[in-house]
Order: C-alpha cells, then structure tokens, then sequence
C-alpha cells in the first residue's frame, strides 16, 4: 500500500511540475517579463493534497505572497483549474524552506536598534540560492562579465566600484548579481546586502514619501555594503528617483560599499538618465554579455545532460538545441527542461524527431529576432544620417522622417511596447511614437517613395 501511495505521490509531482512549466510561459507572455521575473518567477510547488485538489504555491514571504495574491491571484486560480491535472483550489504561502542567505529586502526589513551594530534584517524576498558561480557556464561572450562578478564578490576590497553589467534578456545578468549576493554573504556573513530591481527601488521611494518615511528609507539603502540594481533602465525619466538613486551611489561609493547595477544597454546608450549617474556608472567597470556562441551554447547543454537525468538525451538532440535557440541562454535552458519533462510525463523517448515537433514554436521565434538598435542603424544607413540622429531632438525633416520610419518598423517589427520604444529614441513620450506609426501608415498610402523605403528596409532587416 505504501509503495502504491508513493507511486501516486510521484505522479502527481510529475504532472504538476510538468504543468507548472507550461504555466509559468504563458504567465510571463501574458503578465510581461518584468513583472514576471520579480513576483511569479520565484515561486514553487508546494504540498498538494489530492483529495481536496489543494495545490500550495510557495515565496520566500508574506509580502510578496500577498502582493501575488492580489495582482495575479484569480488568474492562478483560472490556468490552474484549467490545466486537467486535478488542481481546483491555489494557495498562496510563505515558505521558510525558501529564505536564502542573510539579505536586506526594503520592504520587509527592520530598522537597526539605536545603539550597536547595524545587523541584517530579514533575508531578501525573492532570493535564489540556486544561481551560484559554479552554475555559469563561461565562454567568450561572458567572461569579462564573470571574472568582474567574482572580483566583486570576493573577500578582498575589489580594485573597481561600481561594477555595471548590460546584456540582452537571458543572458544571466541577474544569475550574476544572485551568485555575488550568495558568495559575498558566505566570508561577510553580517555584512547587510540589499538586492532590489530599478523599478522596485523607485516603487519604495515613492512609497516612502508618501508615507513620510524617506529618513528610514535612506537609512536602509545606506547601510548596505553590498548593494545590486537590476535594470536601471527603468527610472529613466524619473527626475525624484534618480537624484535620491545618484545620492546613494555617491554615498556608497564614498563608504567604501560594493555595487553592482545591471541594464539591457551600455551607460552611454541609456536615455534619460541623469548625465552625473550615468558618469558615476561608467567610472567604475563597464563589462557586457554577448548572446552566446555556438560553443558556449553546447557547453551550457551538456551541463543540463549531466545532471538531467532520465530520460537521456542523444548528441543530435543537443546539437539541434545550439543550433536552432541561438537568442538567449533563458531560451535555451527552458527548451531542454521542456523535453526533459515531456519525456518524464509521457515515457516517450527523446530523440531529434520528437524535439523538432516539441520545440517548433521556439525555433520559429528564434529564426530571427530583430533589435531596435539594428532598425535605428539600418534606416540611417538608408538615409544617409548619423545614427545618433534617431535619439536627438532635433525636428529638421531630414532627420524627423526617417526617425519616424524607424518608429514604425520597431513597433512593426519588435515586440517592444510603445513607452520603450519612446525611451529608446530618445527618451520620447509614447504619444511620440503613436504620430510616427500613423504617419508613416498615411504616407505608405499616398508616397511611393516613402512605401518603397519601408519595403527595401523591412527585407534587409528581416534578412
């Protein structure tokens, strides 16, 4: 009976983790990567009890469960009712089992008492112990990354600060900020960290002001040894956030404290940033990650082989992953798992054919994705304008039309949202961007030149 209840049990973690992946895609498609990747993706499975169909999802603290539970808690409920594994009841819980090392998290931290040392408060909400440097795969692309990470870790004072790290999605900037977080907490085990993305940072801030509370806000960025920005990107255009963001690096820096910030883009490509962090940024480090070879591609799968376990997965299989999921390392490590579990659910063995069908909606999205960076190049190229023409001010025609041109086919060609594309050229409002679009869709209409420009361009873009 014990062996039969065991089976069960196993099962049932088969098919719910097998469902949970398929979830946690449509979740990040539908609720957008950036919120994705800060509330939902640190969540796990918890106890499910099959006679109450009760299925436990688990984070890291109360906040952040109560948060999920109010943006995203009826569409839980929905997909997971919907997904035929035998789930009609979520929960939402803290777990303790997920608490990582000794980190400060703005929103569930404590003031230090009045006298003595300043202790870490309470561990960091979303921290995930299970990006460690052992686990980064190094190549060409990312080394200088990796080696500056490690320096920035280590126990002696390192030679740089701060350490600015920019690199696509997926590429594992914020794998990188975990790993130092995890590293420098191991030799400094009371030294405070504080690990938060922009836009969370700049969500605090104007909580605190309007809670009165900016003194206990300063306080707590300010007694971090080791603080870590993910995507600064996101207070560009925030005049109140970034003046009290440029005190605090200022502040750090002169203490003597480690920081590590991360973007999509290099400092001199970031709009509407404040000139004086911007040059702060680029004072210390500036190392980028490149979207990985062929052979650092390779080398990452045969990691995942390693350890995957049943059922095996043949040379072909891997070599047809590293060809054909060339965007970003996130990609490619959630295609493997998605074979590993389809093949641990249905007992089919894994071989090329059975990838090729598994995965032909991954290799059609990666068969070409196109930037707005190459877009804004190739239409000044096409229209003989410096490229740095697509984020100035100016509004002569020369340069206002293929400016508007390029807007068009970023927001035709990318899935960027029209705030980022504003942000991009420029730091231009939305608004911006929407004129441009209707423009060029009139002018496609009436001017056979200006329609024959977007043709020629979107075929060399789409190459």
């Amino acid at each position: 009976m014990t062996q039969e209840k065991d089976g069960a049990e196993m099962r049932d973690t088969a098919r719910l983790d097998a469902a949970w992946s398929s979830i946690r895609a449509g979740l990040r498609r539908d609720v957008g990567a950036r919120m994705f990747d800060q509330w939902l993706k640190p969540a796990q499975l918890g106890d499910y009890c099959p006679d109450s169909q009760t299925l436990d999802i688990c984070f890291a603290s109360d906040f952040t469960a109560n948060f999920v539970s109010g943006q995203f808690g009826d569409r839980l409920q929905m997909v997971w009712r919907h997904a035929g594994v035998g789930v009609r009841e979520v929960r939402l819980v803290r777990a303790p089992h997920m608490l990582g090392p000794r980190l400060l998290d703005l929103t569930d931290a404590t003031p230090a008492p009045a006298s003595g040392p300043m202790e870490p408060a309470s561990p960091l909400s979303n921290f995930q112990p299970r990006h460690q440097f052992a686990d980064f795969i190094t190549g060409d692309t990312n080394q200088l990354a990796f080696s500056a990470a490690k320096g920035m870790a280590g126990e002696a004072a390192p030679r740089f600060s701060p350490l600015f790290i920019h690199a696509g999605t997926g590429q594992g900037k914020t794998h990188l900020l975990h790993a130092i977080a995890a590293e420098f907490s191991r030799h400094s085990p009371g030294a405070p960290v504080l690990y938060m993305s922009a836009e969370r940072f700049m969500m605090e801030f104007v909580n605190a002001m309007r809670a009165n509370e900016t003194m206990a806000f300063k306080a707590r960025l300010r007694a971090a040894r080791l603080l870590l920005i993910d995507d600064i990107q996101f207070i560009a255009g925030k005049g109140s956030t970034q003046e009290e963001f440029l005190h605090t690096i200022n502040e750090l820096i002169d203490s003597g404290a480690r920081i590590v910030i991360t973007a999509d883009r290099a400092p001199q490509a970031l709009d509407a940033i404040d000139p004086r962090i911007l040059s702060r940024l680029a004072g210390g480090l500036v190392a980028d990650i490149l979207p990985p070879a062929v052979g650092l591609r390779l080398a990452i799968l045969e990691a995942k082989r390693a350890i995957a376990g049943d059922p095996p997965v043949p040379d072909s299989v891997i070599e047809f992953l590293a060809s054909a999921i060339r965007s970003n390392v996130r990609e490619l490590e959630g295609a493997f798992n998605k074979l590993i579990a389809y093949g641990q659910l249905t007992g089919r063995p894994i071989d090329l054919e059975f990838a090729q069908s598994m995965l032909a909606d991954a290799v059609r999205a990666n068969a070409r994705r196109i930037t707005v960076d190459e877009i804004q190049k190739a239409c000044a190229a096409h229209y003989r304008i410096d490229p740095t023409e697509m984020r100035s001010k100016r509004r002569a025609r020369a340069v206002a039309r293929p400016r508007q041109v390029a807007m068009y086919l970023a927001k035709k060609l990318t899935p960027r949202s029209l705030p980022e594309i504003g942000r991009i050229f420029g730091g231009r409002d939305h608004s911006t961007v929407i004129h441009a679009v209707r423009t060029i869709e009139d002018l496609r209409q009436s001017n056979p030149d200006i329609d024959a420009d977007v043709r020629a361009l979107q075929r060399l873009l789409e190459g």
